[in-house]
C-alpha cells in the first residue's frame, strides 16, 4: 500500500475519532461517582493523615542541607 493510501486511511480514522461523541449516561457516572467505595478511600485517608503531620517538621531542601553544612 502506497504513502498516500495510507495516510488517507489514518487521516479517516483520525476524523472519525474527534468527532465522536458517545451518549452519556449520566445516572450511571452519578452512580460511579457516589459509591460506597468512597468510603474506603476516606478511611483510608485518615490512616496515612496522621503519618503526614509527623513528617510536615522533618522536611529539608537540599539548600537548607547546604547551608547547615555551611
Amino acid at each position: 500500500m502506497g504513502r498516500g493510501r495510507q495516510k488517507a486511511k489514518h487521516t479517516k480514522v483520525a476524523r472519525e475519532l474527534k468527532y465522536f461523541s458517545p451518549n452519556t449516561d449520566y445516572n450511571a457516572l452519578e452512580r460511579e461517582l457516589t459509591s460506597s467505595q468512597h468510603d474506603d478511600y476516606t478511611e483510608e485517608a485518615a490512616k496515612w493523615a496522621e503519618y503526614a503531620d509527623d513528617d510536615e517538621d522533618s522536611y529539608v531542601t537540599d539548600d537548607e542541607q547546604h547551608e547547615q553544612r555551611a
